[in-house]
């Protein structure tokens, strides 16, 4: 016996492949077909295959705690998740357009700032941000363009639209992990790959590549370009030696590169030392340049940007570029969209309030147990107040912290994430909780990536998704229906 998908119920969620039990929506039909003709031995080996595959390619991920760094085999669940391509075209739209203004605004803030000016977002919410980089103002890096590379956080209430949750401007992870599902699932699934219904992402690394071409300095037929890495240490090592590797860039740390008399960028080779032009750089801000951030850094390279500054090596991304992904910001991006564009939003905001004002702060405090509460600049899902969740020390403790530093916290709605089936032993089929991070890219063009990174929270009832946590992952199937059969 395999899944009895009649079992399966995903109570009052949107679920992405079943609308109700046994029936499956219309773009997941097939699979949900072809799954429930599986029978639990088969299912059983599928499964088996898609954790020996993640072995042999020696797919990790490192989880820091308090004994050390912990390296774990990537956490997989082999049914996709099934989007419709028509609804997919709406999304990327939204996509596009949200990157596009928030270029502009991070343009604006280093320069005229007359969107602080006209008013539309309060002026101490930017220049009192941790992510402002006074050092950036002035600074004009190629095609105008800070943003190059954007992970945006998507989830799906109870009604079916997409809502985006929050932008990553600064280094965003996870584009190797999308990647890998979809060769993961081709070796467990590869029936479905003999159609055109499942759109193809493996064109990511060469549009990355155009992407970081198009900002070289030097118009010469081949600029070099290098992916800059912390090391073996940092949790994302995997996707940077991964991505340099699919573009046929070097892989380099700080102590590889070097800045020379002329304010040009050098990579040091056992032939000596050859110019780089375009950084793809992993890490942060403070940690780029000793000369300017963090004075004791041992990760980035002396000098690095005054080069930047000058237009002898383009950085991705920019420094400063992180200003726009507070969460607070994120608050105002309709509005920013608006006055850049003259567009409204094509994605909406989740419900959010400012804590830093007085009557949305009341009405956090006196909601916690209701309410998601996030500080301003943490990510991985780390410092957050999952309020039904939550005890009363923890919200007591959030309340303490939220009237000691208001600017630093928001509140949002707890969303009623959509779920999609994960497979467990026995062939048991559970609903579990999901968000979407797609990948969008900017320089002379605009790319979205065909669907994103799909994480899962594989706890039962659990909303946080992040595999730091205890998320797991599963591949995003954006399916043609108008398409072959």
């Amino acid at each position: 016996m395999g899944i009895d998908w009649k079992r399966y119920k995903p109570a009052q969620h949107f679920d992405e492949l079943i609308s109700s039990p046994g029936n499956a929506r219309a773009p997941a039909r097939r699979l949900v077909s072809y799954l429930a003709s599986l029978n639990q031995e088969e299912l059983d080996a599928r499964r088996q295959t898609a954790e020996a595959t993640i072995q042999q390619m020696g797919i990790t991920f490192t989880v820091y705690t308090d004994e050390g760094n912990i390296d774990r085999a990537w956490p997989f669940d082999i049914i996709p998740r099934v989007i419709s391509a028509k609804q997919w075209k709406k999304t990327a739209d939204g996509l596009a357009q949200r990157l596009r203004a928030l270029n502009l605004f991070i343009d604006d803030l280093y320069h005229d700032q007359k969107i602080l000016k006209d008013g539309v977002v309060p002026a101490h919410i930017i220049l009192d941000s941790k992510n402002f980089r006074q050092e950036c103002v002035g600074v004009s890096p190629p095609l105008g363009v800070w943003a190059h590379i954007c992970g945006t956080d998507l989830v799906r209430d109870k009604d079916g639209e997409f809502y985006v949750l929050e932008d990553n401007l600064r280094v965003p992870s996870g584009v190797s992990y999308m990647l890998e599902n979809r060769e993961i699932t081709k070796r467990v699934l590869p029936e479905f790959f003999e159609s055109d219904r499942i759109l193809p992402i493996d064109e990511y690394p060469s549009k990355l590549f155009d992407t970081l071409v198009s900002l070289s300095p030097r118009r010469v037929k081949h600029p070099e370009i290098v992916v800059l890495t912390p090391g073996i240490f940092n949790s994302a090592y995997f996707e940077h030696a991964y991505l340099a590797q699919q573009m046929g860039a070097e892989l380099v740390e700080g102590r590889d590169l070097v800045v020379g008399d002329d304010d040009c960028v050098y990579m040091k080779t056992i032939e000596g030392l050859e110019r780089v032009d375009v950084i793809y750089r992993r890490i942060d801000d403070l940690f780029l340049d000793p000369e300017v951030f963090k004075k004791d850094s041992m990760l980035g390279v002396p000098g690095l940007v005054r080069a930047w500054k000058k237009g002898k090596v383009a950085l991705a991304n920019a420094p400063g570029a992180g200003v726009a992904d507070d969460k607070v910001v994120y608050a105002f991006v309709p509005e920013i969209i608006k006055y850049y564009l003259d567009e409204d939003p094509i994605l909406p905001n989740v419900e959010t309030y400012l804590c830093e004002d007085e009557k949305q702060r009341n009405y956090v405090l006196a909601n916690l147990d209701k309410l998601v509460v996030k500080p301003a600049n943490e990510s991985g899902g780390y410092g957050m107040l999952v309020g039904p969740h939550s005890t009363k020390r923890e919200r007591d403790t959030f309340a303490e912290l939220i009237k000691k530093n208001p600017r630093n916290y928001i509140g949002q709605p707890t969303l009623s994430l959509s779920t999609a089936p994960t497979l467990f032993e026995n062939a048991n089929v559970e609903p579990r909780h999901l968000d979407l991070r797609p990948f969008i890219l900017q320089g002379e063009d605009t790319y979205v990536t065909t669907g994103g990174l799909t994480r899962v929270a594989m706890q039962k009832g659990s909303l946080v998704v992040n595999s730091s946590q205890g998320g797991g992952s599963k591949d995003t199937w954006i399916v043609d229906t108008e398409g072959k059969a």
